[in-house]
């Protein structure tokens, strides 16, 4: 088998890499939020095949995960303002 890595390779720099991914959320958020606009997009583009592309389901998709995601962002503010 062909090894992946040369043996002079520094896993220091992936140990690195992985803690970090561990302190920063945002990206990890993104992609979650990504991963589920492929779920969502599908759904969009099967309720309204005939008027919209499949350009415009994903943009769509994206809007609606969006305006879910900042409306449980401020009912949180709202309800726990000592926090901000």
């Amino acid at each position: 088998m062909k090894k992946l890595l040369p043996s002079n390779f520094p896993i220091a720099d992936f140990q690195d890499l992985w803690q970090l991914a561990n302190k920063q959320k945002y990206p990890r958020y993104l992609f979650l939020a990504l991963c589920l606009n492929l779920i969502v997009a599908p759904a969009v583009y099967a309720a309204n095949a005939e008027s919209f592309s499949r350009y415009q389901a994903y943009a769509l998709g994206l809007l609606g995960i969006a305006t879910v995601i900042f409306s449980i962002y401020l009912f949180v503010v709202m309800f726990q303002p000592e926090k901000f």
